[in-house]
């Protein structure tokens, strides 16, 4: 295995710098040059591995669909070191599955490397039904908007990582976020954007909807906004989102 960046080939080389560049209109530019380190040849799936080992050992906080994609394209490579390697350091997955609650997050990473986006769907809101039920001391299967402040940050960002990294950045409470605030905060506009709504009518569930990465930015996960705004507004403003 490498040991120094400086030993990388020019193209990864690239590849790591661009990963180091936490900008959103680059995402395109990284999925291609990744997926033409990858099929160059087997030997690029070593420097691939190196430079995931180092994204997720200095900066996991910050590792997203370019770096799950990586990890991915590696879960089928041949070369046997490499997938020793990726045993021995991402058992669990690349996401820290961390939780303030003791919530077992290591289901729905499962169900999200294996692109089961409905069933990871439903877990998301039974997740955050548990931990509001768990902070808040009742036993009901839907959110108040009174619930999401109680809500630890740490858990909000855990689920919101393990859809952006296994959807390549195309799913997850921040990108949702993020196309919201493109929209001017406008609920109309950002339910035709992530196409919740098609020619202002709403989308019925689950046959409307749609389970794979040929949905539109921020589609997943859902939320019933046939109930109001409220409670995906504060999420929005949740401190995990600021």
């Amino acid at each position: 295995m490498l040991n120094k960046i400086e030993n990388l080939d020019r193209d990864c080389q690239e590849l790591y710098n661009l990963l180091n560049l936490k900008d959103e209109s680059l995402l395109s530019q990284k999925i291609n040059l990744i997926n033409h380190i990858y099929a160059r040849d087997i030997e690029m799936h070593s420097q691939l591995l190196f430079i995931l080992l180092s994204r997720c050992r200095d900066c996991p906080s910050i590792i997203d669909g370019a770096d799950g994609l990586i990890f991915e394209l590696l879960l089928h490579s041949d070369d046997s070191l490499v997938n020793s390697e990726l045993v021995k350091y991402f058992k669990n997955g690349i996401v820290h599955l961390n939780s303030d609650c003791g919530i077992d997050y290591l289901p729905l990473q499962k169900l999200l490397l294996a692109k089961r986006f409905q069933e990871a769907d439903t877990l998301t809101h039974l997740l955050l039904c548990d931990l509001s039920q768990i902070l808040g001391d009742h036993t009901r299967h839907w959110l108040y908007f009174t619930d999401i402040l109680r809500l630890p940050s740490v858990d909000l960002n855990t689920i919101d990582q393990l859809w952006q990294v296994h959807s390549g950045g195309l799913f997850g409470l921040s990108v949702q976020k993020r196309i919201w605030l493109s929209a001017n905060s406008n609920w109309d506009k950002f339910w035709s954007k992530i196409g919740w709504k098609v020619n202002n009518v709403s989308c019925r569930y689950p046959q409307e909807f749609i389970w794979d990465v040929s949905a539109p930015a921020g589609h997943l996960p859902l939320f019933n906004q046939l109930r109001g705004v409220q409670v995906l507004a504060a999420l929005f403003n949740h401190p995990a989102f600021l």
